[in-house]
């Protein structure tokens, strides 16, 4: 299809931003197979869309391989996006499980569902990453996702912890990445309007939504209404944590401070390591119209967005 300029721009944008999330978090390295876990709603298909644009102009080679699962929801168009993968001509996998039946059976009607829908998912998906041979496993969770969970954490569960943009399973076989960890859900909505992409809703299953995130959702929204920019704060202080400003002793030897010390934080807050032998300020990114990507010696600002 014909992209009109404003499109190409957001790509341009939404590519720079993911190219920087994969060069920060050393998501992609030379050889990596990636599993593209796609749902079929917005965020999972600019995902993928993206992740091919920069396989393209990656100075290292990784292959993509597109998976769906359908979990047999009344009403899924099975068809849809089979049609699509093959018009992409990218390496793709349908799982068809009927995980609807077991989550109806087991939460009652009116309950919330969608927590145990997801450990079922992810169960399913790490079982087809280890089938297919891939060792990293791609989600579609952006920047608002990650600034939410950390709410959700921080006023329903007692915790201060958010979404990793990367994370090493519980039985360390696969790494979970996250490319859109910068994108702006509102560029992604839009981005995926303009793509026309064939997008399936995630209601079939007739759950609602959780309610304690959809409450977050709203003040954030709120807060982005009256303090433009809140979203992006709060995502930039997950990326400068200050340990010695927080309580947690785990963390910091509060029991160990005495007159004359200081604190290892404060030794460390102009650089950080970024992998072992490889350090870099927090505010790196790739210039403007390059893609950063890992390669088996580290990070490479060399491959250009047209």
């Amino acid at each position: 299809m014909e992209l009109s300029n404003t499109l190409k721009r957001l790509r341009k944008q939404l590519i720079g931003k993911v190219g920087r999330a994969i060069a920060d978090y050393r998501m992609i390295e030379a050889g990596d197979t990636v599993l593209v876990c796609l749902s079929g709603g917005k965020d999972s298909h600019t995902l993928l869309s993206l992740l091919m644009s920069l396989q393209q102009r990656a100075p290292v080679e990784f292959r993509l391989i597109a998976m769906n699962l359908d979990q047999k929801q009344p009403g899924f168009p099975t068809d849809v996006l089979p049609r699509y993968l093959a018009g992409l001509g990218i390496d793709y996998h349908i799982v068809e499980q009927d995980t609807y039946t077991v989550v109806r059976d087991r939460i009652p009607p009116g309950k919330t569902s969608c927590s145990l829908c997801s450990r079922l998912r992810r169960g399913i998906i790490y079982r087809a990453a280890k089938e297919l041979g891939a060792n990293k496993i791609a989600l579609g969770h952006h920047r608002d996702d990650i600034v939410h969970t950390l709410f959700l954490n921080l006023f329903f569960a007692g915790q201060l912890k958010a979404m990793p943009p990367k994370l090493l399973t519980d039985d360390g076989a696969h790494v979970l990445i996250r490319p859109l960890a910068y994108c702006s859900e509102s560029d992604i909505a839009r981005f995926a309007r303009g793509m026309d992409f064939p997008i399936i809703p995630c209601s079939l299953c007739g759950a609602q939504g959780e309610f304690q995130r959809q409450k977050v959702r709203e003040m954030m929204a709120d807060w982005d209404r009256r303090f433009p920019g809140r979203t992006e704060s709060v995502l930039s202080a997950l990326q400068k944590v200050v340990p010695s400003h927080l309580a947690d002793n785990n963390f910091f030897d509060f029991r160990g401070l005495r007159p004359g010390t200081v604190a290892a934080d404060e030794t460390a807050a102009d650089s950080f390591a970024v992998w072992p032998g490889l350090t870099q300020s927090r505010s790196t990114s790739a210039a403007p119209g390059l893609v950063a990507v890992v390669g088996p010696q580290g990070i490479d600002l060399g491959s250009r967005v047209e």
